[in-house]
């Protein structure tokens, strides 16, 4: 690949990550229709590829690919008009009338960019005030496109596996084997239940429009697990060879953060917003100088983000005094016990224990008894926590979750029971996708096969 393709590939990459949000919800509002933007969006970006290698990159790849994405919008909807006017004349009803949606659209367009210029569109006095009608008509209930979007696409009509799975799908271009990796499931299964979500939509003529607020708190909970599995991918990244995703996590805290101002009284959007804050702050940390996975227990705590560690403490303590405690206080709760403590041994797990039990009440996931087991071996000691996790062992949904092969192996290494660990260790090397992650995992097995093999 030339150096001048490289930099294309990258800018439009990098358009992706950056953009992408912006673009499909820009484009949904012109077709109401989500399967149709997101193929508008994709082609896109296939266009951009070959159009910026020719005239250059643009000054805001983001307005370029918008107008790009939209104009591919409206000729979509006017070749459906075309034919739906056609249609009704072959049958013989030559006065059958036929709303053109595109042309609702087209002086809000202007004439757009030329190629590789990547300025705004011209929009002329009257394309304006009929735009800012519209935005007025759509209120500004939600401040940001991709955090309109979010609530848009977890509509109380779709199952709530289906909303996040479209969300992370549509609105962050999570790839398809990501998104499975982050809900434990197969492939299939999530294309399943965005092709499903997608259906439902067109089918029921689900419209795409902002909610307004007092439809918010109905599709809070799909809305909060879609911005914490963003984090979650960002932290640690399913695949690729980076550890972390830092603009996804840097998007995640965002949107956390504009949730928390929105809905400032409501005690889940504020602990989600700690826990992201609690956990991020940490980043720095996570790899040495030499890109090598970190532990928790070998991490320097003096270059943690005190800041973020502060004010996601006081939030934390203000939502457990003001209401009984949700799933994102208390997880935020949990990550705050780890920060809190001077080094990892002196770290209050008894507390911790306790919190993941009241955890498993409110919200019965083998993740967290998974993590429970984790503490559990601190108070406990390893074979009472071995028990836990081969208890989990026969939970379908962890048969192939890396951590728990990992977590078991470091318990059975605990043991002195070298060989099994190193069993363990393979079936969590196999699991893993993330190259750090596969880094570390072999190291650990290398450790334990040596001391297996010296006796």
């Amino acid at each position: 690949m030339t150096d001048a393709r490289a930099d294309v590939v990258a800018a439009v990459g990098e358009a992706h990550r950056r953009a992408w949000a912006r673009v499909v919800a820009a484009t949904v509002r012109i077709t109401r229709d989500f399967e149709l933007a997101e193929e508008c969006v994709q082609e896109a970006y296939a266009a951009a590829l070959e159009s910026w290698g020719r005239t250059g990159l643009p000054d805001n790849p983001g307005a370029w690919l918008t107008t790009a994405a939209r104009r591919r919008a409206v000729d979509a909807i006017r070749r459906d008009a075309v034919l739906r006017s056609k249609l009704p004349l072959l049958a013989g009803m030559e006065d059958a009338a036929v709303w053109d949606p595109a042309s609702d659209w087209d002086s809000a367009l202007g004439p757009g960019p030329g190629p590789g210029s990547g300025s705004e569109p011209a929009v002329g006095a009257d394309a304006r005030e009929t735009m800012r009608r519209r935005v007025e008509a759509l209120g500004d209930a939600v401040p940001d496109e991709r955090l309109r979007l979010i609530f848009t696409c977890c509509h109380p009509a779709l199952a709530q596996e289906g909303q996040v799975a479209l969300t992370l799908r549509l609105v962050c271009g999570v790839a398809t084997a990501d998104i499975a990796r982050l809900l434990l499931v197969s492939e299939p299964t999530v294309a399943a239940r965005i092709t499903r979500a997608k259906k439902k939509i067109a089918t029921a003529r689900i419209p795409y429009r902002i909610p307004a607020p007092a439809d918010l708190p109905e599709r809070l909970r799909a809305a909060l697990a879609v911005i914490y599995l963003i984090f979650t991918a960002g932290h640690t990244a399913p695949s690729g060879s980076a550890l972390v995703r830092g603009k996804l996590a840097d998007q995640a805290l965002g949107l956390a953060r504009m949730l928390r101002d929105l809905m400032p009284g409501e005690p889940e959007v504020r602990g989600l917003y700690a826990l992201v804050l609690v956990t991020d702050a940490r980043r720095v940390t996570r790899l040495d100088a030499e890109g090598r996975l970190v532990q928790l227990k070998d991490q320097d705590r003096s270059r943690w983000d005190r800041a973020a560690l502060t004010e996601a403490h006081e939030i934390i303590v203000d939502c457990l005094r003001s209401a009984p405690p949700g799933r994102y206080v208390l997880q935020a709760a949990i990550a705050s016990l780890y920060a809190a403590a001077p080094a990892y041994d002196r770290t209050d797990w008894p507390q911790i224990v306790t919190l993941y039990d009241l955890l498993l009440e409110i919200w019965p996931s083998p993740v967290v008894a998974l993590n429970r087991a984790v503490a559990l071996s601190m108070t406990a000691g390893p074979q009472a926590a071995l028990a836990e996790v081969e208890r989990l062992e026969h939970d379908a949904q962890l048969s192939a979750y890396r951590y728990l092969h990992a977590v078991k192996a470091d318990i059975l290494h605990q043991l002195d029971r070298q060989a099994e660990a190193a069993d363990a260790y393979r079936r969590a090397l196999a699991a893993a996708g993330n190259q750090a992650e596969q880094a570390f995992l072999a190291a650990q097995l290398r450790r334990v096969d040596d001391r297996s093999t010296s006796r």
